[in-house]
């Protein structure tokens, strides 16, 4: 096999793409993002470059073109097999030509082919997205901007060949970045926060509604780039309303009004305080090897599966008495801790929290589909509704298969999941929280798992809302088309979406209303949200265009969902199936948005004279995040099967790295620490721990001392499923004094267990309030506890407890 190290190809040759620049501008709660690659070929012959790269899922990706010397070629969008068609005519016959097509597995990886690039030549690509920024549970929007993409695990038997990979250690890219961006809203602009170095925020009125910022000079595009914008007043309920695109035929999407509705729930504070006592807890966590990489690239970075543990620690601990739970884990395999989900109680508590401790990322690939299965093959328990928790760093190429599978169970259950680490697939997190009525998180960069997962389990023990409805107050003449999907799921604080198309005219200048009602733990409920049909503001065609994406992910969805079928069943139904793939091809075409059955193509028709040889193809790699890998490895291989990317080689690079022992948890003694090769070959890799990959090597190195807990962590281990604390001595250890100091101060007439269970309140709140979304659930089930037990004496403990910790906590701040 020929190896090659640092910046080149297999040939030796240079990569071409030299530097990417991107302008991102904020409306409120919706991104555009314009991204310019620059290339440049140095050779005295022509190359074609490939470049594969990670997009957001759920970006409508609007716009391509290129700009070669002083003619710009914009693209058009075409069928796929349409386009490349005419992309290998164009190279054929000497002309430039440029593809960019999204992958048919996965609607985050994007591939880039630069066509018949002259000796000498330079040549620009630019691409436009828009995307709806997600809210985090601090009311800051997240953008992401994303750089890392780690190779897919494509498990044997899926459909499809897998998405390709070629990459490099993600401190050897070897093209930079500048960034900017431009934020405006009707509210002023708090601040902006990023995972990276920012040049001081910039206020464009005196109002503070408008601001620019912009990354650090020398940004490395090593990394995903994140930020958080802040607004200063809490997010509300809004409706915009687009006019639609002149030269479009009305009645239809584009030549037709469009209103964006965004729903901003609050919920009865009488509701939101008695949260659930029961539910099914499904825990379904990811052991594959490249959950031993670090969550993010900074040298003390905890890895991804003992961040896993300890969020899961917090989670068995923050159940409710009177709930079922179970734990799975998958990799090449999967396992769980109990045959089917048993009822919580201590001694279930405890079984599972040992199995935790004990697990390691060594289960090999990533096949999140069988253990999904198996899930949603268990019987559901009457009268304790299904809530699912998947953790995993999202590297799957049967990404469709998996949110089908979902969408299908999607009335028994919800998932909420979690994206870990840098690389993870948006369209795999968010897919299966959309499919699945739930809530999507990403842990990324200095992030911390534990306070973004605890929210999610609040959105669980929520009370489910139900019978939602929309109900439409329009002026006569006028009628709503609603192009999402039905809402299934509300939560409180978090954002929802609608978009519907208005047809149809009117003369009259009245007020239109949208209402939404639902039940919530019986009690009816609605919001509403009055707007005009004159357009809110001078938008172009960006609610269009977000329109037609969610209508496209629809119909994805549904002709997925024919792939799936058996053969027979899928033959008899061959009709119906090419109608829903044309529909994708048509609005795609009429609306200029991307789909998984289009790309866009530009070719520059003008002089052309026929290639002398076959073009030097060069792959572009792109970071990939997997403990800083110290050599990359690229190998020829034959073209790719035509359901994969457009003459992609099908096999990617190879990555010899150290697979580092967990640093932080309550893990065990860690193992020894293996280096070894993660590849794919015909769309599969093979399990880590199997000597498959050419260039494996195996090398045994001491292991080191086990970490000490952090001391949340220590005294929230201690804590019993009932709620309370015992009064022993590593109580006191996790509080810094010694059991008999703890044991003196103790009113006699107070049980230890509800002194215990006083003082580890007093310790959190006292010297943990910065970590309370983490511990808050677990310390309302201590309250309840103390409550049932009528103790006496409960103020002179409160008493005693602050003047023993050196606190100043009230009866009141305890909520006993």
């Amino acid at each position: 096999m020929e190896c090659c190290c640092g910046l080149l190809t297999a040939e030796k040759q240079p990569v071409p793409l030299k530097g990417i620049e991107v302008e991102l501008e904020v409306k409120d709660h919706v991104a555009t993002v314009v991204s310019t690659l620059h290339y440049d070929n140095k050779e005295d012959k022509a190359i074609e470059a490939v470049f594969v790269f990670p997009l957001p899922g759920d970006a409508a990706v609007c716009h391509f073109s290129a700009k070669v010397g002083q003619t710009e070629i914009v693209a058009e969008v075409k069928e796929k097999q349409e386009a490349r068609e005419e992309y290998d005519d164009a190279l054929s016959s000497g002309q430039q030509a440029f593809l960019l097509e999204e992958s048919e597995q996965s609607s985050d990886i994007f591939s880039l082919s630069v066509g018949s690039l002259p000796p000498g030549e330079s040549a620009s690509i630019r691409l436009e997205y828009i995307i709806e920024l997600a809210v985090q549970a601090d009311d800051a929007l997240r953008f992401c901007l994303p750089a890392v993409l780690n190779p897919r695990y494509q498990p044997q038997g899926s459909e499809g060949g897998g998405v390709q990979v070629t990459s490099v250690p993600a401190s050897q890219v070897p093209y930079s970045l500048s960034f900017s961006a431009r934020v405006s809203s009707p509210r002023q602009v708090s601040k902006i926060d990023s995972n990276c170095s920012l040049e001081p925020l910039q206020y464009l009125n005196a109002e503070q509604s408008q601001a620019v910022v912009k990354l650090a000079a020398g940004h490395k595009f090593d990394r995903d780039v994140e930020l958080l914008i802040y607004y200063k007043d809490a997010h509300q309920p809004a409706a915009v309303v687009e006019a639609g695109q002149v030269s479009a035929k009305p009645g239809t999407l584009m030549g037709d009004a469009v209103v964006m509705l965004s729903l901003y729930p609050e919920f009865p504070q009488a509701v939101m305080s008695s949260l659930a006592s029961s539910g099914e807890f499904v825990f379904v966590l990811d052991r594959s090897g490249s959950m031993d990489c670090p969550i993010n690239n900074t040298k003390k970075s905890e890895t991804r599966i003992s961040s896993a543990r300890d969020t899961l620690l917090l989670l068995l601990k923050s159940l409710p008495m009177g709930c079922y739970f179970n734990i799975y884990s998958f990799g090449s395999s999967f396992e769980h801790i109990f045959p089917t989900s048993v009822e919580y109680s201590e001694k279930t508590m405890e079984e599972a929290l040992k199995k935790v401790k004990e697990m390691q990322a060594n289960l090999g690939g990533t096949e999140i589909l069988q253990p999904l299965k198996h899930i949603y093959n268990q019987p559901c328990i009457p009268s304790q509704p299904r809530q699912l928790f998947v953790f995993t760093d999202g590297e799957v190429g049967n990404t469709k298969e998996v949110t089908s599978l979902v969408k299908k169970n999607s009335t028994s259950h919800r998932c909420f999941s979690f994206g870990i680490g840098e690389g993870a697939s948006t369209a795999l997190i968010n897919g299966l929280a959309k499919e699945g009525g739930g809530h999507a998180q990403f842990i990324t960069g200095a992030d911390r798992m534990q306070p973004k997962v605890m929210q999610s389990l609040r959105f669980a023990l929520q009370p489910a809302v139900e019978d939602i409805s929309v109900t439409w107050d329009l002026p006569q003449g006028v009628t709503a088309i609603v192009l999402s999907p039905p809402l299934t799921a509300i939560f409180q604080g978090q954002r929802s979406l609608i978009y519907a198309q208005l047809t149809g005219q009117s003369s009259e200048a009245k007020d239109c209303f949208v209402t939404v009602k639902y039940n919530l733990a019986g009690h009816p409920t609605q919001n509403q949200i009055p707007f005009t049909l004159q357009p809110t503001e001078e938008t172009g065609l960006t609610i269009h265009r977000l329109s037609a994406r969610t209508v496209i992910r629809s119909l994805e969805t549904e002709k997925n969902n024919y792939d799936l079928m058996p053969f027979m069943e899928r033959e008899d139904k061959k009709e119906e199936e090419d109608g829903v793939k044309q529909k994708v091809v048509e609005l795609s075409v009429q609306s200029g948005v991307s789909s998984s059955h289009t790309a866009f193509i530009a070719v520059h028709k003008g002089e052309s004279s026929t290639t002398q040889g076959p073009l030097l193809r060069q792959i572009i790699p792109v970071p990939s995040f997997r403990n800083m890998p110290q050599m990359m490895c690229m190998r020829s291989m034959p073209i790719s099967p035509p359901n994969a990317f457009h003459n992609m080689p099908q096999m990617m690079c190879m990555q010899s790295m150290p697979v580092c022992p967990p640093d932080a948890g309550f893990a065990g003694p860690p193992p020894a620490c293996i280096a070894y090769a993660d590849c794919a070959m015909g769309g599969e890799m093979d399990d880590l721990d199997e000597e498959m990959c050419y260039g494996w090597t195996k090398e045994i190195v001491a292991p080191s001392p086990p970490p000490c807990m952090d001391p949340l962590l220590e005294l929230v281990s201690l804590q019993k499923a009932s709620g309370c604390w015992p009064l022993v001595k590593a109580l006191a250890a996790a509080m810094e004094k010694t059991s008999e100091e703890v044991e003196k101060p103790k009113p006699a007439a107070v049980s230890k267990d509800v002194w215990a269970t006083i003082l580890a309140l007093i310790w959190l709140h006292g010297f943990k309030a910065d970590a309370q979304d983490e511990w808050q659930l677990l310390a309302m089930k201590a309250v309840s506890w103390l409550c049932a037990q009528k103790a006496s004496c409960v103020a002179e403990c409160v008493a005693a407890g602050n003047t023993l910790l050196g606190c100043e906590v009230t009866k009141d701040t305890l909520g006993i």
